[in-house]
């Protein structure tokens, strides 16, 4: 389950989220964008969030296409430690303390990783539907 909070200071709109980024996580996180309307920043601020997938990931690309589209500046932070390691696995970049927190504000690593998180939310949906016949 996520939590998710939305203050305004300025032209920047914090968005704070606590709990799982997962597949359930996509409506909190499009209600708290749907708030946004004159501010020109959108500051994700990450710190609660404990548990990541690759749903989840999908959501938050989704959440920082959107944004934007709308045309603001976006800065992802507070990156935890089991988060950023999915976001590392997913793009293909193994190893405790890799930097993907950091290469998640250019474009070009954002489309890699929403490329092999769908694959890798496809494996995983095949995976689990295939049943072994006894």
């Amino acid at each position: 389950m996520i939590t998710v909070s939305v203050q305004y200071h300025g032209s920047t709109a914090l968005v704070s989220a606590s709990g799982e980024l997962d597949a359930d996580a996509g409506q909190s996180l499009q209600a708290a964008l749907d708030g946004v309307t004159d501010e020109q920043d959108l500051l994700m601020d990450l710190h609660g969030i404990t548990v990541m997938d690759a749903d989840g990931l999908l959501h938050l690309l989704d959440v920082h296409r959107r944004a934007e589209c709308l045309g603001l500046r976006v800065l992802v932070t507070g990156w935890q430690p089991q988060p950023q390691q999915c976001m590392a696995e997913v793009a293909g970049i193994p190893g405790r303390g890799s930097a993907t927190g950091e290469r998640y504000a250019v474009a070009g690593f954002r489309r890699l990783i929403e490329e092999r998180a769908h694959r890798a939310r496809d494996c995983t949906d095949l995976t689990a539907a295939w049943l072994p016949r006894s």
